[in-house]
């Protein structure tokens, strides 16, 4: 069985680590970095690349993850490869 995942390339306007400050103090799905929230999706992972640069990949929840991102981070490119 073949299994086709969406990579998503996303460079942040802040920097990932200035980004997991947002999860500190909270009870947000009991998770505390970027990456463990859109790990939370299921077959879903976040691969940081650089300070503000990471590589999503994801089999059937991509749409969703970039969705909780545009809402919540600041987002200054994104592309699908």
């Amino acid at each position: 069985m073949e299994t086709n995942y969406s990579t998503l390339i996303i460079t942040f306007g802040k920097s990932i680590t200035e980004l997991d400050e947002m999860f500190k103090d909270t009870e947000i799905s009991g998770v505390s970095t970027l990456k463990e929230r859109i790990d939370c999706y299921e077959s879903t992972r976040f691969t940081q690349i650089g300070d503000h640069t990471a590589v999503i990949t994801s089999e059937y929840n991509m749409e969703y993850a970039l969705e909780w991102l545009q809402r919540n981070t600041p987002i200054t490119e994104h592309r699908y490869v």
